[in-house]
């Protein structure tokens, strides 16, 4: 089978804030069958997730390219954990049909090499898949062990969170809040110091911009 693969790249290196017109969609024919000997798995993804690491790989230069494999730089193509259904599969292990989570592309549809160990079949437990790249993906996993594994916190105690409207630190407030936490927040902007009081239920939050002296902000 043949089908048109949509593909979202970069036009080139983004050092700035990213803008839309950084970015393009490309159009390539595309193949759904695996050669004869290949372990390749091919997926039809269904959502991928846009996560902060991002940004940086898709900068000309970061001290985090020289850390894993995971944050060398990506471009022009973009990949991403995402969760998709298999369409057709030269490894054993999985078959058409499966859902399945791991790093694929921003793209239609991804080829996935199975000796990289980058996808696993997906137990949605009842989720809705994209709960799968949020809460239950990347940044829930991040915010969980950041806050009960290495801070340790304990009941009653008081949470302050920087970047708390982002997708980890939005968390951290909440889980908090759900561990019987005082939470105070700081973010840049005053619509998101509201979002972070009046839907992810702080206890408090600031616009840190316009805070001269963080430190006597905190003590309030």
């Amino acid at each position: 089978m043949e089908v048109r693969n949509r593909i979202v790249t970069t036009r080139k290196e983004i050092d700035e804030f990213p803008v839309e017109s950084d970015f393009e969609v490309k159009c390539e024919d595309f193949v759904v069958l695996v050669k004869s000997g290949s372990d390749d798995i091919i997926v039809r993804n269904l959502y991928v997730s846009i996560d902060p690491y991002q940004i940086n790989r898709m900068k000309s230069f970061s001290s985090t390219h020289k850390t894993t494999d995971l944050t060398t730089p990506i471009l022009p193509s973009l990949d991403a954990l995402g969760v998709g259904e298999v369409l057709a599969s030269g490894n054993p292990e999985f078959k058409e049909g499966d859902i399945v989570i791991g790093i694929t592309h921003w793209a239609e549809y991804s080829v996935v090499k199975a000796h990289t160990n980058l996808l696993r079949k997906l137990e949605t437990l009842g989720f809705p898949l994209t709960h799968h790249l949020g809460i239950l993906g990347f940044s829930g996993l991040t915010a969980y062990a950041g806050l009960f594994e290495v801070a340790k916190i304990k009941e009653g105690e008081t949470v302050f969170v920087s970047a708390a409207s982002g997708s980890v630190g939005s968390l951290v407030g909440q889980f908090a809040k759900l561990h019987g936490c005082y939470v105070v927040g700081c973010a840049g902007s005053d619509q998101k110091v509201t979002l972070l009081k009046e839907k992810f239920g702080f206890d408090n939050a600031f616009n840190y911009k316009q805070e001269k002296d963080l430190t006597a902000t905190l003590e309030k």
